[in-house]
Formats: C-alpha cells, structure tokens, sequence
C-alpha cells in the first residue's frame, strides 16, 4: 500500500495551496484514530474533503485505491495511462547486440578450447574432483549448526508450543483488561460476546514471539487468532468467518454469551502466556 500510496501522490504535482495531500498513518500506533475512522484491518485508505469522509477503501488492491483516489481529486497531472506514471520499457543497447553477432558468427572457438583442456585435465594427470569422495580419515568437510540456526529452531518448537496452549488463542497487545491497541480490543469484545474460553500471550512482552509470531503465522500484524492449534487469522478474518457463520466458534464456547471465561487449565502451564 505505501508504493501504491507514493506512486500516485508523485502524479500530482505540489501546488500552493495544496489541492489533495497523502498522509501516512500506523493504526496500530493511532488506537483512537483507527477506531474514529471505524478502522478494522490495514491497509485502510480514508478519503476526506473539509473534514468529511468521502469513501473508504480497504485492503490493498490498486486499481480501487487509484480508482477511489481519482474519483475524489482527479487524475494527476502526469501522462501515464489513467493517471499514473507510465511503465518503464527496456530496450536492447545497439552494441550487446553486436556482440552477439560476432560471437555466434565464429568467436567461440576459444571458450571450447578452454572447457576440452578441463576435460582433459585428468588425463594429463590432474584431478578429477567429480569423482572425489571423502575418506574415514578425512575432517567433516560440512560445517556444524549454527548457533542462529539452532535459536530460530527452538523458538520455532516454543511456537508451536503455544498456539496449542488452549483451545483458543489470542496473540494480542497488552492483556484482554488492558488492551494496547484498538484492534486487540475490539477482538476481545468479539470473544466474550460470543462465550469463547480462550488463552492470550501479550505479544508486548516478549519481543522473540512478537517477531517470530509474523514469520510462524505468515501475517505482518496482530491480532493473531488460533483455534484448535490451526491459525484463524486476524480481526478482519475473525470477522468474516462470523459473518459467514454466526457459529464458528460454537465448538470453544464454554461460557454464556457475553461472559467469555477461564481457559482450560493446561493453557496455565505457558508462561507468560494467560487464559481469560
């Protein structure tokens, strides 16, 4: 979203006054401003004139945020097709063509010399190295593990470990009574509305699982949701599956609606992580 972003404010030129101006924002920073804008997942484009919201696009496709964009303060002013700059073309330099020419034209007599005197080299009494194979006596020619290597497995092992810490886990910011962020807040309203026993890890207090957690899961942001140890998504997804069906967590709810409680106890043997 940033490249797209970038790439049509550089379409329109700066004026005084300014005619349409680009501000980048991180919801997850601005908790009060993503939810005055009723935001609920990013990226997030909000359009606004005088202090009124024009339109709303969420998610990353281009073509509707360069189509909402356009819509509202008119095509930049450069020539590219609808707006944007053109794309950039390469073409062949005259002289590597040249170059071709001449070496399919005969030239490559020399680079054959060159591999018929490696082949031969055993032959002439070098060696040939496609044949080597290590003897008992000969040192390990692999090198051991890394000690990176054996951090990223053991914080791998410790993932997996804690997603499967309870039925229903919640990898959030800050702590279900204290959420540090909007998104994290609003995903808790959803659990204990719908009754849901769930586990949560304050991401926040750990920097190794707040990292790993983006590479584990494959998603760059949190709120992150597992059920049954297979990974949901985030609130926009939580969202969609409850919309789809109004009973997707029916097999976690262990609570009256509205009174999302205590985990399994097994979930309490992951520290830090904690069930509500």
């Amino acid at each position: 979203m940033s490249l797209i972003i970038k790439t049509l404010a550089s379409s329109y030129p700066p004026q005084t006054p300014p005619i349409v101006s680009f501000l980048s924002l991180d919801a997850e920073a601005l908790p009060d401003i993503s939810e005055s804008y009723d935001v609920t997942a990013v990226p997030f484009l909000v359009i606004q004139r005088d202090g009124k919201v024009l339109e709303n696009v969420s998610g990353s496709d281009a073509a509707k945020v360069r189509e909402a964009v356009e819509r509202h303060a008119g095509k930049g002013g450069n020539t590219g097709k609808l707006g944007l700059p053109p794309a950039l073309e390469a073409k062949r330099r005259p002289e590597m063509e040249e170059e071709e020419t001449e070496m399919g034209d005969g030239n490559q007599e020399p680079l054959r010399q060159q591999q018929q005197e490696a082949n031969g080299a055993e032959a002439s009494g070098g060696s040939n190295l496609s044949k080597y194979a290590p003897g008992a006596n000969d040192p390990a020619t692999a090198p051991e593990m890394s000690s990176t290597q054996g951090q990223k497995e053991e914080l791998e092992t410790r993932l997996r470990e804690l997603v499967k810490a309870a039925p229903v886990m919640l990898f959030m910011k800050g702590t279900p009574s204290a959420p540090q962020c909007g998104f994290s807040r609003t995903i808790v309203g959803i659990l204990r509305e719908k009754g849901v026993r769930y586990g949560f890890f304050n991401i926040l207090a750990d920097e190794d699982v707040r990292s790993g957690m983006k590479t584990f899961s494959d998603w760059p942001t949190f709120p992150q949701l597992y059920a049954g140890g297979e990974f949901v998504g985030g609130l926009d997804i939580v969202k969609e599956e409850l919309e789809s069906d109004p009973d997707f967590f029916s097999d976690y709810v262990a609570a009256p609606k509205g009174q999302g409680g205590m985990a399994a106890p097994e979930a309490q043997r992951q520290q830090p992580t904690a069930s509500v």
